[in-house]
């Protein structure tokens, strides 16, 4: 559903991600794991056109769309729900869904998934809990029909019950047929979800296999972590 080629994308001037590849398959949870300041989050900004891509192809179910602007990228069926939460603040939940929705849709899907929204609906989304804000980008993002769904940092400062719930979307998403991409912190949630995994240190791929094997072996996960894999290891 998304190939990643042979990618490098530049932060002000400086070079962060080199050269990685990767692939989101259609119905699969992909985990991007690393430690911080490793480009996981400027390789996503990459793949949805947030930043543009120096080198490199990027292909969405057999589209080339490296060279397109972001909203065209999205209008194709790649949605980005970045680390930071935006959400229209002083707007409704219910019109924070409304504004994502394509015409004659309904936010009833997202309901379904985050029936907690349902009792929050009338509320201004500036009011929300942390992890009430997470569900409603999500399901904005999802009102998009996309194809592969990108997500920085799902769990970042939310209770385990949170996350639990988030986690337990994703995964339905993707048992739905989405291709997820998920950038997160904590590497055993990730790596419960996911299906394949890749890790990156220093602006490159260093890791890609399996997820619950990963997950299994705590030693290689932290060699990995702390840099100790000269080159890209494969499972």
């Amino acid at each position: 559903m998304l190939s990643v080629e042979d990618v490098s994308v530049d932060r002000s001037g400086l070079p962060i991600v080199r050269g990685v590849s990767l692939r989101v398959d259609e119905g699969s949870v992909t985990a991007l794991l690393g430690a911080n300041g490793a480009g996981k989050t400027t390789l996503l900004e990459g793949v949805s056109g947030a930043l543009p891509v120096s080198s490199g192809a990027i292909t969405l179910a057999g589209e080339r769309v490296e060279r397109l602007r972001a909203w065209r990228r999205a209008r194709a069926g790649l949605a980005h729900v970045e680390q930071n939460r935006t959400v229209f603040r002083e707007m409704s939940t219910l019109d924070n869904l409304r504004a994502a929705c394509r015409r004659g849709d309904t936010p009833d899907r997202v309901f379904e998934l985050f029936p907690e929204l349902r009792k929050q609906v009338a509320a201004p989304a500036g009011l929300l809990s942390g992890g009430e804000q997470q569900m409603l980008v999500v399901g904005r993002a999802l009102l998009g029909r996309p194809k592969v769904l990108l997500i920085d940092e799902m769990s970042l400062g939310l209770a385990p019950i949170v996350v639990a719930r988030l986690a337990a979307a994703v995964r339905a998403l993707a048992d739905d047929g989405v291709g997820v991409l998920l950038v997160e912190q904590f590497a055993t949630l990730a790596l419960g979800l996911a299906d394949r995994a890749y890790v990156m240190a220093r602006g490159r791929i260093v890791f890609s296999g399996d997820g619950g094997g990963l997950r299994g072996d705590e030693d290689l996960l932290r060699s990995l972590y702390l840099g100790d894999t000269p080159s890209e290891t494969g499972v």
